[in-house]
C-alpha cells in the first residue's frame, strides 16, 4: 500500500526529565540482566542511516514472575535505546490484569516515543493488539486485516476469518524513509492459520515501497515450513539466541526481518525477565 492509503495516528507528549529520572531510580538496573552496547541514533555514515529496532512481546506488561510492572519494562526498553520498537500482546484498557491501563501509550510516555496502536480485538471499550513505538514522528499508519482464529468468541469451534491487527507505519529516520510492520501470528500447534497469515502478510508488505522492517512474534521457529515463503521476501536478522520462555528460553519465535534496502549490522537477544518473552534487538543500516 502506498503512503496515501495510510490513516493518521496519535502523538504523545514526551515526559519531563524529572519524571524520567524518577522512573530510572524506581526500578533496579539489575532487572535488565544484560544489555548490548548502544549504537542507535548515530548520524548517517557512508551514505547509510543507522537505526536500532526491537521486537518485544510484553505479555500485557506482566513479567516472568507473574507481576504486572510497566515501569520494569520501560527500564528494559530505555536501556536498549531503540529508534523503533514493535510490541505484541498490548492491552488498552483491556482488564484487571493490566490495571485497565492503555499500556501502549503508558510505555510510549515513559520512553518519550510516538505511538501507533493496531487493535486485534475490540470488545466494548477494551482493546488488545500490537503497537509501534518510534523515536521519530509517525507520518501515517494502517491497521491491516489478516486471517485469524478468534479467541474472543463463545463458539467452541471458531472459523478463521479476516480480522485487524497487522500494523504498518511510515516513518522518516534521519531523512531516510522506512516502513515498519508489526505482527503476532496464531499460536496453535496446527500451522494452517499461520500459513494463511504469512501469505496475506507477504501481499501487504509487497505493496509497500522502499525499505521495510517486519517486527513480530511469529509463534514458530525460523525453520518452520509455514514461514518458508516469508523468507523469500524478507531476511531474518538472526540474533543467534532463543526468546521464549524468558526464563531459560528454548526456542526463538520472536523476529526482526528486513527487506532489500536494509542492511543488518548485528542482532542479539536481550536477557530480561520483564515479560515471558525476551526482546530481539537489531542494528540496521538504511540507504540514505
Amino acid at each position: 500500500m502506498n503512503g496515501a492509503g495510510l490513516v493518521g495516528y496519535r502523538r504523545l507528549v514526551k515526559p519531563t526529565r524529572a519524571l524520567a529520572r524518577a522512573l530510572r531510580a524506581a526500578v533496579p538496573a539489575a532487572l535488565l540482566l544484560a544489555a548490548a552496547p548502544v549504537q542507535a541514533r548515530a548520524p548517517a555514515v557512508g551514505g547509510e542511516v543507522p537505526v536500532r529496532v526491537v521486537s518485544y512481546n510484553i505479555h500485557a506488561g506482566i513479567g516472568s514472575d507473574g507481576v504486572f510492572d510497566l515501569d520494569r519494562q520501560a527500564v528494559v526498553l530505555r536501556a536498549l535505546r531503540a529508534d523503533v520498537i514493535g510490541l505484541q500482546e498490548v492491552d488498552v484498557r483491556w482488564g484487571e490484569r493490566s490495571r485497565w491501563l492503555d499500556t501502549a501509550h503508558e510505555l510510549g510516555g515513559r520512553l518519550g516515543m510516538h505511538v501507533s496502536f493496531a487493535p486485534i480485538y475490540r470488545v466494548g471499550g477494551r482493546e488488545f493488539g500490537v503497537a509501534v513505538l518510534s523515536a521519530h514522528p509517525v507520518l501515517a499508519a494502517e491497521n491491516h486485516r489478516i486471517t485469524r482464529l478468534s479467541t474472543q468468541t463463545a463458539d467452541p469451534a471458531p472459523t478463521p476469518a479476516p480480522a485487524p491487527g497487522f500494523g504498518e507505519v511510515a516513518l522518516r529516520v534521519r531523512g531516510a524513509p522506512l516502513r515498519v510492520y508489526v505482527t503476532h501470528l496464531d499460536h496453535r500447534a496446527d500451522p494452517s492459520v499461520r500459513a494463511t497469515q504469512v501469505a496475506e502478510m507477504r501481499q501487504i508488505i509487497r505493496r509497500g515501497a522502499g525499505p521495510k522492517v517486519l517486527l513480530g512474534d511469529l509463534n514458530a521457529p525460523p525453520s518452520a515450513p509455514e514461514l518458508a515463503p516469508l523468507w523469500r521476501d524478507v531476511t531474518d536478522a538472526d540474533p543467534h539466541g532463543s526468546t521464549h520462555p524468558a526464563r531459560n528460553p528454548v526456542k526463538r519465535i520472536d523476529y526482526v526481518a528486513v527487506s532489500a534496502g536494509v542492511r543488518v549490522r548485528g542482532a542479539h537477544v536481550a536477557e530480561t525477565l520483564a515479560s515471558d518473552h525476551r526482546p530481539v534487538v537489531a542494528d540496521l543500516r538504511l540507504r540514505g
